[in-house]
């Protein structure tokens, strides 16, 4: 690779996945890759390294300056932003009121707004999806425990299939284990 990047430039490796420099040597770059939760040190040269969105190089002696570290949080940031997906709700349910009401007539009546809740139900669905990502790309777990695990998370999503009223579009519902073979 002839062209000298910066730091909060994302590359992609073909074997470490997706990527931000973080920091430059003489001959390499320090590469935080999300995959590994870690930084690689990859030389300047290597072919396989593709270039996603550069940043211009660091200044004189390549020194690290404050705006070379803020530019790449914004960088990060910004790509964290763009990695989110937004999960419309159902326009029946905009501004909506859901209203939990004790049976106990002397206890007062709680209302949230089903956006809120809608917010915290993606956001269980979310880091299920996560949880899951995390137990399959798992290298000490054999594939047993992984599938034991994996019909745990299978059936939570069933149990929140209840919530499927609330989406917008069906791509984002929850499925559970379907009981048509």
């Amino acid at each position: 690779m002839s062209t000298q990047l910066g730091i909060g430039s994302r590359v992609e490796h073909m074997h470490f996945g997706k990527g931000v420099i973080v920091d430059t040597a003489s001959e390499f770059y320090i590469i935080w890759f999300k995959s590994q939760q870690d930084t690689k040190s990859i030389s300047k040269d290597f072919e396989g390294l593709k270039v996603l969105e550069a940043a211009e190089g660091t200044g004189e002696n390549g020194q690290i300056t404050l705006a070379d570290i803020e530019e790449a949080l914004n960088n990060i940031l910004d790509q964290r932003l763009h990695d989110m997906q937004v999960v419309p709700i159902a326009l029946k349910w905009k501004r909506g009121t859901m209203i939990l009401k004790p049976n106990d007539p002397t206890m007062q009546a709680k209302e949230v707004p089903i956006e809120t809740f809608f917010h915290k139900i993606v956001m269980v669905r979310d880091k299920l999806r996560v949880m899951e990502q995390k137990i399959n790309a798992h290298k000490v777990m054999d594939d047993a425990d992984k599938v034991e695990l994996q019909q745990y998370i299978t059936s939570i999503y069933g149990s929140l299939t209840t919530f499927n009223i609330l989406f917008r579009e069906q791509i984002h519902q929850f499925k559970g284990v379907s009981t048509k073979d």
